[in-house]
């Protein structure tokens, strides 16, 4: 699916659109539709861990998010050998509004919860 950045992912400004595809049950794939040389891997952080954050009435409004609305919401990953040595940024979730085609990256800069960097292996069952 083709998605239009309605706000700019950090670093990474001058992404306007990017596809969106699925790897497995977990992983997904977001590569830039203009620039082959950028792509990143993103997590279902829900089967992670308990998520929870407010999107601001700003990210709603651009992204047009209603009550009805379908939505994946997913974190950016940094895949390491071995897969346990990757890390997961929790307060930068990229959220895609299925119905319009429209995604934004949100940032949770109050939350004590959840970190930039978090090891995947902390959240794995032993």
């Amino acid at each position: 699916m083709k998605f239009d950045i309605c706000v700019p992912i950090l670093g990474f400004e001058n992404v306007k659109q990017v596809n969106l595809e699925k790897i497995d049950d977990i992983f997904m794939k977001m590569s830039s539709a203009d620039e082959d040389r950028i792509s990143f891997t993103l997590i279902d952080p829900f089967v992670l861990r308990e998520y929870d954050f407010e999107v601001p009435d700003n990210i709603q409004e651009m992204l047009e998010i209603d009550k009805n609305s379908n939505l994946i919401i997913l974190n950016i990953i940094l895949i390491q050998t071995p897969i346990e040595n990757s890390v997961v940024n929790f307060i930068g979730p990229m959220i895609f509004n299925t119905d319009n085609n429209k995604a934004a990256q949100v940032i949770i800069s109050d939350s004590k919860e959840y970190g930039v960097c978090e090891k995947i292996s902390d959240f794995l069952k032993k």
